[in-house]
C-alpha cells in the first residue's frame, strides 16, 4: 500500500447482479470497504488473464448500496495489472473446479507481486472444505474418504445411520442420509462415487443435526462470541439457509470455542483470514475456505459485525507492508 493512498481493493466473486443482497457475505464486505473510503475494482473470472507471467485484469469500479432493489453501480471496463491493488478478495463461489484452480494461479501471481490476497490462493487450493477435516480427528466424528461403494457399505453396516456427500458440493447440494436397511443405499453409493471412480465423504450421523447446525466465522483464526445455528426446516435434514434452514444467533459454547481454537491458528498460519466452520452437536463437520457467508445474518440477529472485523485485520495487515 503506498502511504497516505487510498486502499485499492478488489474482490472476484460470482456476478453481484445475481446475488441475494439480504445475505451476501461479500456484499457486507464491500460495503463496509466503501464506508472507509476504499476504491473499489469488481472481477469476473472471466476479467483475469495472465501475460509472460504477469497477473492482469479487466476492472470496473463498483459502488454498492445496502439495498434490495438496486445494491451496485459498474463504471466503465479499465485494464490493470492485478498488483497494483493493495488488496484482492477471492470469493468466487464453488464449485471447485479445475476453472477456480486456474484462477487461483493467476491470483498467485498477483501476490508474489505485491497484491495482498485473500483467502492465500495456495490455501484455497489444498484446503478442501470437507476433507481438511482430516487435519483435526480429535474435533470430528468417524469420517471415511473413498471412492470405493464397498467402504461405503461397510461404514454403513459400522454405524448403522451415517451421512454420504460429495467432496466438491456446496449449500447442501447432494447430502443423502442413509440407514441401515435403506434399499436406495446403493444407488446413492453408486451416484457419488460414480461407481467407485470418485471420492466422496461419509460420517457417522449426529442426531443433533435435527435441532440445529452451526456456522462458526473465524476472522484472522478468531471466533466472535456468537455462533450463527441453522435450524432445518420440518421436512428436511440439512442445515444450510439456501436449503430453508431458519438463522439464529446463540452464544459460543465452550466446546465451540475449544473446536474454533484447534483451528483458527492452522487456518491463520496458512492466510486464511476469513473462514466458516460448520460444527454440529460437539463436532466439527466442514471447513469452509472459499466464499464463507453468514456475515448478514450474524449482524441482524446477534449485532456482531464481522465485516467490520475482517477490514480491520486487512488495514493492519496493509500497515504492517509498509514498516
Amino acid at each position: 500500500m503506498r502511504v497516505a493512498d487510498t486502499i485499492r481493493l478488489g474482490v472476484v466473486m460470482d456476478p453481484i447482479g445475481a446475488i441475494n443482497p439480504a445475505k451476501d457475505s461479500s456484499l457486507a464486505m464491500l460495503l463496509e470497504a466503501q464506508a472507509r473510503g476504499m476504491d473499489l475494482h469488481y472481477f469476473e473470472q472471466n476479467d483475469l488473464r495472465r501475460r509472460n507471467g504477469e497477473a492482469l485484469g479487466s476492472s470496473r469500479r463498483v459502488r454498492v448500496t445496502d439495498s434490495r432493489e438496486r445494491w451496485f453501480e459498474l463504471g466503465a471496463r479499465a485494464d490493470l495489472r492485478l498488483a497494483s491493488l493493495d488488496v484482492i478478495l477471492m470469493r468466487k463461489d464453488p464449485p471447485f473446479d479445475t476453472e477456480y484452480v486456474y484462477t487461483t494461479y493467476i491470483l498467485e501471481r498477483a501476490a508474489q507481486e505485491g497484491s495482498l490476497v485473500l483467502n492465500r490462493p495456495a490455501s484455497l487450493r489444498d484446503i478442501n472444505e470437507k476433507a481438511f477435516t482430516a487435519w483435526f480427528p480429535q474435533c470430528c466424528p468417524d469420517t471415511l474418504i473413498t471412492r470405493s461403494m464397498a467402504d461405503m457399505r461397510a461404514f454403513l453396516a459400522e454405524h448403522g445411520h451415517i451421512v454420504v456427500k460429495p467432496l466438491h458440493g456446496m449449500g447442501g447440494r447432494s447430502i443423502f442420509v442413509v440407514r441401515q436397511g435403506d434399499r436406495n443405499a446403493n444407488v446413492i453409493f453408486e451416484t457419488l462415487t460414480e461407481y467407485d471412480t470418485r471420492h466422496a465423504v461419509a460420517q457417522r450421523y449426529i442426531p443433533e443435526i435435527r435441532q440445529v447446525d452451526k456456522l462458526i466465522l473465524l476472522v484472522d483464526g478468531e471466533p466472535p462470541d456468537h455462533v450463527l445455528a441453522r435450524v432445518p426446516a420440518e421436512d428436511d435434514n440439512r442445515g444450510n439457509l439456501v436449503m430453508g434452514a431458519a438463522p439464529e444467533v446463540r452464544p459460543l459454547s465452550a466446546r465451540d470455542r475449544w473446536i474454533a481454537g484447534q483451528v483458527g491458528p492452522v487456518l491463520r498460519e496458512r492466510g486464511v483470514l476469513f473462514a466458516g466452520i460448520d460444527v454440529i452437536g460437539d463436532y466439527l463437520t466442514e471447513i469452509n475456505v472459499t466464499s464463507p457467508t453468514g456475515i448478514r445474518e450474524l449482524k441482524k440477529y446477534g449485532g456482531t459485525d464481522l465485516a467490520a472485523r475482517f477490514l480491520d485485520v486487512i488495514e493492519a495487515r496493509l500497515r504492517a507492508r509498509q514498516r
